[in-house]
């Protein structure tokens, strides 16, 4: 089983216009600063936080318990100018464990509302000798020859922004997500896949649209274990020079 936070900044759209619009740079510098903060919050529980829209980010919360969230937001409260809301799933594919979290958060009160504030919405939590979380690291390979050293920055970002147009729109057939992490790496929260499974996705999206992917898939109890192992595994596919798609490593506890 998979646990799934969403985190939601209370009623943001309506705030960065109140009084006026807040300077644009501003409004990029706390949702930077908040992303990382979440991070280091979650990250010290083992937990791993992506973003998806800034105002909206979801986190792989294995560990984590009611305790652990109203702590965090307790501390974003302290330290920001907004507050923050969240949501808690669990299941056993992630796109049904971030499912049940929004609609968790969703019953109480529109994301808009001037009145919901801070609210902790639990739908389920993980048990320990439940939990468990996969985790593909998955990488383009070469890129820097094939696009970073010849193509325009723009350019390469568009077609590392088509790679992950295609393996979200296939993953999440599947049950699985897709974040982007930088550079020309995605990491997938895939709880139910079989290796073949992702090996067939990647195979199909180089015969579509001519990009050669790999991944790492990792496993263990909670996000960074499963992410770490995840990173192990992509370097043991670079040391035998890509020559495979995935390589999978499962954490011993």
């Amino acid at each position: 089983m998979i646990q799934m936070t969403l985190i939601q900044i209370d009623n943001y759209g309506p705030w960065t216009v109140t009084p006026r619009p807040r300077t644009e740079s501003d409004l990029q510098m706390l949702q930077a600063s908040l992303f990382a903060d979440l991070n280091n919050h979650f990250g010290n529980k083992k937990g791993l936080v992506f973003f998806t829209r800034f105002d909206n980010l979801l986190a792989i919360s294995n560990g984590l318990d009611e305790e652990d969230h109203l702590r965090i937001q307790r501390s974003i409260r302290n330290r920001y100018p907004i507050t923050v809301s969240m949501g808690v799933g669990a299941a056993e594919t992630p796109h049904e464990a971030q499912k049940l979290a929004t609609i968790a958060l969703q019953k109480a009160g529109s994301a808009q509302s001037g009145e919901r504030k801070e609210i902790l919405a639990v739908d389920s939590l993980v048990s320990e000798e439940d939990s468990f979380v996969q985790a593909a690291h998955i990488d383009i390979n070469s890129v820097t020859e094939t696009l970073t050293d010849i193509e325009s920055a723009f350019d390469t970002s568009f077609m590392v922004n088509k790679a992950q147009h295609y393996l979200m729109t296939k993953l999440i057939k599947k049950g699985a997500l897709l974040f982007f992490i930088g550079g020309d790496n995605f990491m997938s929260p895939c709880n139910g896949l079989s290796e073949q499974e992702i090996e067939d996705i990647m195979v199909e999206i180089d015969e579509e649209i001519g990009i050669k992917l790999k991944a790492g898939i990792g496993r263990g109890k909670n996000a960074e274990d499963a992410a770490y192992m995840a990173d192990i595994g992509l370097e043991e596919i670079r040391a035998h020079n890509n020559e495979m798609w995935t390589w999978v490593i499962e954490k011993e506890y």
